[in-house]
């Protein structure tokens, strides 16, 4: 089918039924709040209004085009596989990451429900309205239309809608199990497009992610005789400089961060503090310094991680040589044969992923960008996106792009736009469009 063919015969989004399911959907936001074990989230309450849509135009009731598949690994917890096939064997494109879990919101903190859809103007607000629930409503919206339309297409288009997306504390459950169990081997023939970033660009690189814990050990006293202590908050604020200098040495600024437009390099940096408690008076016994990398794609996890380990194997062996905070301060007491000590712990680490400039994914999103919002200009975040460097790893020719609103990513009060969303219609349909060719 011609290619300007394609894209009138999709049309434009109808505003109308995306807003009324986007409704249905936001109203089950409350049960799809992931921070598990407290909150476990209820995907199938999504799955449910998205089948509602596309059933009519299945398989499964006998009408087609769209071949349905429900996957489900834990107990209303499923994943959902859309097809509208084409005429040519091994042709195919998708969408895939557009996930039904949200991050968790207290109303308590928000100028409105998040937990409902409320509309102001051109806003559509309520959690997931960013990320990810408006684009799972927009590819559900696409589905739909080439369901009713029925365009000869010679490529598969292909929707993938997944759980838990927001939490890796439980795995197995989203598309993590669906590579597993090579329910996506197929999509590998062609262009896979995650949508679930944000500002209508193609963001073509993504950071790496090392959650890191400092347990720092001394030795409990008076403050008054501050001599007779080893203090763990001055060992440990000198030991973590001690780190971020060897850290920014070994991992400076690398040229290709201005290729893939990264805003910051890679950074190493305290988010967290914690002591087990007690009085003014009191020097603890011992602290925790929490916080993480950020690493741009241009390093590997594994390296960062091992040269950490190395800095502070490296100062507990030389702790005598690390500076001190005033006359008393010091981190070993030789009259008591005692040494402060400090000890690193990782939690689940992440890739980063840099998406492939060369293939003809990045190509057609970058000129279906162009046609529908105006300009491309392609960017990069050291946040992470869980998932998809797995994918890659895998074999898929991974894009990202997404139709929310960064600024109010995770963010409470968070927003999209509904004229976002319409360019995100023009981007897939101009997507379908070009593969033609």
């Amino acid at each position: 089918m011609a290619t300007s063919n394609v894209k009138r015969t999709l049309g434009n989004l109808n505003e109308e039924s995306f807003v009324s399911l986007l409704t249905k959907i936001i109203g089950e936001s409350k049960f799809l709040q992931n921070n598990p074990p407290e909150l476990i989230p209820e995907e199938d309450r999504v799955v449910k209004h998205v089948l509602d849509c596309l059933l009519p135009y299945s398989t499964t009731t006998g009408a087609g085009p769209l071949v349905v598949n429900h996957v489900t690994y834990f107990p209303g917890r499923g994943n959902l596989i859309v097809e509208y096939p084409g005429t040519e064997p091994g042709k195919i494109l998708s969408f895939v990451g557009m996930h039904m879990d949200v991050v968790t919101a207290n109303p308590n903190d928000w100028d409105f429900d998040p937990f409902s859809l409320s509309i102001d103007g051109d806003k559509l607000r309520g959690r997931g309205t960013t990320d990810c629930l408006g684009h799972i409503v927009l590819v559900t919206e696409l589905m739909r239309r080439l369901a009713e339309t029925k365009p000869k297409l010679k490529s598969t288009v292909v929707a993938v809608f997944i759980a838990n997306e927001e939490n890796s504390a439980i795995t197995g459950v989203g598309v993590d199990a669906l590579v597993k169990d090579g329910l996506l081997d197929k999509l590998k023939g062609g262009p896979l497009f995650w949508i679930d970033t944000a500002d209508k660009q193609p963001c073509i690189g993504t950071g790496g992610m090392i959650p890191w814990k400092l347990h720092v050990t001394g030795k409990l006293f008076h403050s008054g005789l501050a001599h007779k202590a080893i203090n763990p908050l001055e060992l440990g604020m000198e030991a973590l400089e001690e780190i971020q200098l060897r850290f920014y040495k070994d991992f400076p600024p690398h040229p290709k961060e201005q290729v893939y437009g990264f805003a910051t390099p890679s950074t190493m940096k305290p988010t967290q503090w914690s002591y087990p408690g007690g009085g003014i008076n009191q020097i603890p016994g011992e602290c925790t310094i929490a916080g993480d990398v950020r690493l741009i794609i241009l390093s590997g996890v594994k390296d960062v991680m091992e040269k950490l380990q190395e800095y502070v194997d490296d100062i507990n062996e030389n702790i005598d040589k690390l500076d001190t905070r005033g006359p008393v301060s010091k981190y070993i007491l030789h009259d008591e044969n005692l040494r402060g000590s400090l000890t690193l712990t990782f939690d689940e680490a992440m890739s980063g992923v840099a998406c492939d400039l060369d293939s003809r994914g990045f190509h057609v999103l970058c000129k279906a960008t162009e046609e529908a919002v105006g300009h491309v200009k392609p960017y990069s975040i050291t946040g992470s996106l869980p998932l998809i460097r797995e994918l890659q790893e895998e074999g898929f020719d991974v894009q990202t792009a997404g139709y929310g609103l960064m600024a109010t990513y995770h963010a409470k009060n968070e927003y999209c736009l509904l004229s976002d969303m319409c360019q995100g219609y023009h981007v897939f349909t101009s997507i379908i469009s070009q593969l033609e060719d």
